[in-house]
Formats: C-alpha cells, sequence, structure tokens
C-alpha cells in the first residue's frame, strides 16, 4: 500500500483532485472499467465468469495459451490430459435479442434449451459499438458453437439469444485503440 506521506502520493492526491475540481461543472467523477469494452474484447472477471475449476480449454480463445512443450510444470498432466479428452462445458459469447438491456447483472441468468436448464449467462451488457446485447455463457461443450440457439431468463424476463465466438471486437488486436466507438 502507498504511504501518504510520500511526496509522490501527496503529488497523486493534488493532481487527482485537480481533476476533479476541473471537472466539476461538466459532473465529471471516478467511474469503474467499461464493462462493454471489457466483455467485447474477450476479458474475464474471476469469480463470476471464471473460477479456480476453470483451465484455458474451458474458455473459448484461452486454449491458445496452453503450448505443448517438454519442460514440466504445475499442472501438465492435467491440462495434457484435458487436451486428450477434451472439457464437458466451456464459456463463450452470447449475441442477446431485444432492446438494449440497461441493468448490470448482480447475479448468473439460467440458460435454456428446448425446455431444459443447460447453463448459466455470467454477464451481459449493451454494446454500444456493436449496438446489440452480449455477454458470456457456460454451456455443455456440444452447445459451445456459434450459432447455438438458447433462452434466458434474465431479472427482466425472458431473452433470447445465440452463442457467438469471443472475443467479439478485434480478435487479432488490429484496430488501434480508442478507435472503436
Amino acid at each position: 500500500m502507498a504511504d501518504r506521506d510520500d511526496p509522490h502520493h501527496q503529488q497523486a492526491r493534488e493532481r487527482f483532485q485537480a481533476l476533479l475540481e476541473a471537472g466539476e461543472e461538466f459532473d465529471i467523477r471516478p467511474i469503474a472499467p467499461c464493462e462493454a469494452r471489457r466483455i467485447e474484447a474477450g476479458i474475464f472477471n474471476y469469480g463470476s465468469d471464471i473460477n479456480l475449476g476453470d483451465t484455458p480449454f474451458h474458455v473459448m480463445g484461452l486454449e491458445r495459451l496452453v503450448e505443448e512443450q517438454p519442460q514440466d510444470y504445475i499442472g501438465k498432466d492435467a491440462l495434457e490430459r484435458l487436451r486428450t479428452t477434451g472439457v464437458d462445458r466451456k464459456l463463450v459469447g452470447i449475441v442477446l435479442d431485444g432492446d438494449e438491456l440497461r441493468a448490470e447483472m448482480s447475479e448468473a441468468w439460467p440458460v435454456h434449451r428446448d425446455g431444459a436448464q443447460v447453463g448459466r449467462m455470467t454477464d451481459a451488457v449493451w454494446s454500444p459499438g456493436l449496438k446489440q446485447n452480449i455477454g458470456y455463457v457456460w454451456v455443455p461443450i456440444e452447445l459451445a458453437e456459434p450459432g447455438t440457439k438458447l433462452d434466458v431468463e434474465s431479472e427482466n424476463g425472458p431473452l433470447t439469444g445465440t452463442t457467438a465466438a469471443i472475443p467479439f471486437v478485434d480478435p487479432k488486436k488490429e484496430v488501434p485503440a480508442g478507435s472503436l466507438s
């Protein structure tokens, strides 16, 4: 933790206060990171989207991080076993039909297929850049391919959606930062 008596800490506090005061007439204030950008980019929240029981093989797009290598490392046997046998479930993207979602999720939403619960949605948000509702959903591996239709029980009533690849935006990181709306 920063020492509050440190001159750099004091200077940072003064600059932050000056910014707040300069933006006061415009009601500028600090906020959390942009949830839409996080989900568009395929960035996950530990504890809600993923947890200790999940491996890169369980999360769409992260499989590429498990390289085959001769060196030994903690967890290698388990990961190599998953590489061979596959996983039973996967976190994938979902595009939700309907009007702009107005509230952030406070808890996971149940996800159904053909009337049976098959998974859970961990996050959803309106993407201004994509002009659609997007989110993350855990589904059985047989439903993980993009294009699978799902029904979602939201806090505001039933929704329909279609699984999608993640990241939603710029998977090769070729778009310059700040150029997405």
